[in-house]
C-alpha cells in the first residue's frame, strides 16, 4: 500500500523549503510529503529573492487552483497542511473536496470571520496602507518580521529565521481577505458547510500577532453548520513562527497524533 501523501502549503513571505524539517519528520513517520512552490516561486530562497516580480500579483484563487492541479495529479488524495495563507488555501481545498484531511495552522481569516484585533491591523498595516502594493512583490523588513512572526523569539533566533527563510511575496491575498466581508463573491470564501469533506484541524498560536487566537476561534465557529470533523488546538505561548522556530516539532507532533486519530497514519 502506498504511503499516505502529505501536501504542505506555506504562507506569505516564507519559502517552500522552510517545510524541510517537517518533510524529514513525516517521511520518517511513514508518510510521503511534498512542499510544492507557489506560482512564480523559484527553487531556492536566493533565486526567489533575485526574481521578486515573478511572485507578484497572485491572488487566492490562482494559488488555490495551482495546488488543486497538483493534488489532481496524485494517485492518492493527500493530507493538506497549510500555514497562514497556506492555511486559508487548505480550508478552501478541503471545502471543495480535495484531500483526505486538512490542517490549517494560524490560518488567514476567511470570509465571515469578523474579529480584527489591533495587533492584526498593526501587522498588516505596512501592506494595506498603500493600495498600490496589491500589484507589487513585497518583502518584510527585519522589524516587520520580528513583530508579525517572531514576537515570541529571542532576537538572535528571529534574525536567523529572517535571513534563512524569508522571500518577497505577493500581497494580493491580504487585500482580498481584508475586503472579504464586503464582497459577495470573495476569493477568501470557504465552503464551511460541506459535510462530505475530510476532517479539519485548526491550530492557533496564543501570542500570534499576524493571525491572533481570537481570529482562529472565530474561524472554528464558521464550521458550526457542518457535521464533518472540525477541531482546534491552541499553543498558548506561540507566535506566527511556530512552524519554523525552535518549537516546530511540538506542533508537528500534535499534527501527527491527530492524523493517527483520524486513521491517516501507519
Amino acid at each position: 500500500m502506498a504511503n499516505q501523501p502529505v501536501l504542505f502549503i506555506h504562507g506569505l513571505w516564507l519559502h517552500a523549503s522552510s517545510w524541510q524539517p517537517w518533510i524529514d519528520l513525516f517521511t520518517a513517520e511513514g508518510y510521503a510529503p511534498v512542499a510544492p512552490l507557489w506560482p512564480g516561486e523559484r527553487d531556492t530562497v536566493a533565486a526567489t529573492r533575485e526574481h521578486p516580480d515573478d511572485v507578484a500579483d497572485k491572488g487566492i484563487d490562482e494559488v488555490t487552483k495551482h495546488f488543486a492541479g497538483i493534488i489532481e495529479a496524485m494517485d492518492v488524495p493527500p493530507v493538506i497542511i497549510g500555514h497562514s495563507f497556506g492555511g486559508l488555501i487548505t480550508e478552501k481545498l478541503i471545502g471543495e473536496g480535495y484531500g483526505n484531511a486538512g490542517v490549517a495552522i494560524d490560518p488567514a481569516q476567511i470570509k465571515g470571520v469578523l474579529p480584527l484585533p489591533f495587533r492584526q491591523l498593526r501587522s498588516s498595516f505596512p501592506v494595506l496602507s498603500n493600495p498600490a502594493n496589491i500589484h507589487k512583490p513585497i518583502s518584510l523588513t527585519r522589524d516587520q518580521f520580528a513583530y508579525g512572526f517572531a514576537n515570541q523569539l529571542p532576537e538572535e533566533e528571529a534574525t536567523e529565521l529572517y535571513d534563512r527563510w524569508t522571500v518577497p511575496s505577493t500581497v494580493r491575498p491580504i487585500f482580498q481577505a481584508a475586503a472579504a466581508n464586503f464582497r459577495m463573491h470573495s476569493e477568501a470564501a470557504v465552503d464551511t458547510k460541506n459535510e462530505d469533506r475530510g476532517p479539519l484541524l485548526l491550530i492557533a498560536g496564543g501570542e500570534d500577532n499576524t493571525v491572533p487566537e481570537v481570529t482562529t476561534d472565530a474561524t472554528l465557529k464558521q464550521y458550526r453548520d457542518s457535521n464533518a470533523v472540525t477541531e482546534l488546538i491552541t499553543f498558548r505561548d506561540r507566535g506566527h513562527s511556530l512552524v519554523i522556530d525552535h518549537g516546530w516539532r511540538d506542533v508537528a507532533t500534535e499534527v501527527l497524533v491527530w492524523l493517527q486519530q483520524q486513521g491517516l497514519g501507519d
